[in-house]
């Protein structure tokens, strides 16, 4: 058996290999959906750097970090670049939840941890915009406050869902019971609903209230440029990645280091990508009313269902 220290040093190393292997992923990503949108839009994207465009992400980075830094007036210096770093950091520690195979903290409540950070990730974005001094990054910050508060609910109300069903917070329990049927036979509009919450959360197109780039020039992030913006950027992307994990992990999950699982995980990026290219930006009232009257009570409907359904079979078996 191996000393405490060992399994500490393993975790610990995995961890930052992961962490290298997701800023890789990252990168490139950026770069398919580019490549992606282009062909959308019937032209090539990103050909130039490199063959057929592979170092465009990298060279971006570079061109980002060597610009010009300088300072904005009556801009709040301290908490501006906080928010930037803060985004960063939240976007990677959700990754602790990730299910090494020689796991020291084992993570037990892996799902509670998640929804703590998930629930963090507005907070970055309203010191961002407040700290910019901008009515445009304001704006963009007050549309994220009350966008998170209408959401939120009914993403939670969807995780609960399945929390309560495998009656557990670890994320390996999620792939024991998922052994024999997946949970998106069962969980139909809760994966649609989720899938449509995550886009909301990682302010993707339909729903990127919080940028609209033809409403409020660029939202929170109107400030940032250089090494602030490269930070956001890979948050961003960062988000997608693992958020596609998360509803593959959920609903359709395979043994999580199988080409199945993969390929269930590719298709969640894929997806996220195509809708940028495909839909056209909701209005303001409608995402409210979509989440408060819709999604609300769909997800209330469900988690009764869910929990009815274990009284039930507890019942017949005693």
């Amino acid at each position: 058996m191996y000393s405490m220290g060992v399994y500490f040093f393993l975790n610990l190393f995995y961890m930052i290999v992961l962490l290298l292997l997701m800023m890789i992923g990252m990168a490139f990503l950026t770069l398919f959906e580019r490549k992606f949108l282009g062909y959308i839009q019937d032209r090539k994207g990103p050909s130039k750097v490199g063959f057929i465009g592979l170092l465009q992400p990298f060279s971006d980075v570079i061109k980002l970090l060597n610009k010009e830094v300088f300072f904005i007036d009556k801009v709040n210096l301290y908490l501006y670049y906080f928010s930037v770093v803060l985004i960063l950091v939240l976007s990677m520690s959700v990754w602790l939840i990730y299910p090494f195979m020689c796991n020291i903290y084992s993570m037990k409540v892996g799902m509670l941890y998640l929804l703590s950070v998930l629930s963090m990730g507005v907070y970055p974005i309203m010191i961002g915009g407040w700290a910019s001094n901008s009515n445009y990054s304001m704006l963009g910050a007050i549309r994220s406050i009350s966008q998170s508060v209408s959401y939120e609910v009914s993403l939670f109300l969807t995780m609960f869902s399945v929390i309560l069903l495998i009656e557990s917070y670890s994320v390996v329990d999620l792939y024991k019971f998922q052994y024999y049927i997946k949970f998106v036979v069962i969980f139909i509009p809760i994966y649609m609903m989720f899938l449509i919450s995550l886009l909301i959360e990682l302010n993707r197109t339909p729903f990127d209230l919080v940028e609209g780039e033809s409403e409020l020039v660029s939202g929170f992030n109107t400030e940032y440029f250089g090494g602030g913006f490269a930070l956001i950027f890979m948050a961003e992307y960062l988000s997608i990645i693992f958020m596609s994990f998360l509803v593959s992990l959920m609903f359709v999950n395979f043994y999580l280091f199988s080409i199945k699982f993969l390929i269930v995980w590719l298709y969640h990026i894929f997806f996220i990508i195509w809708i940028r290219g495909v839909m056209p930006r909701i209005r303001y009232d409608e995402l409210m009313y979509m989440c408060w009257k819709k999604f609300l009570s769909y997800s209330l409907i469900y988690l009764i269902f869910v929990f009815s359904l274990k009284l039930f079979f507890q019942f017949m078996m005693s």
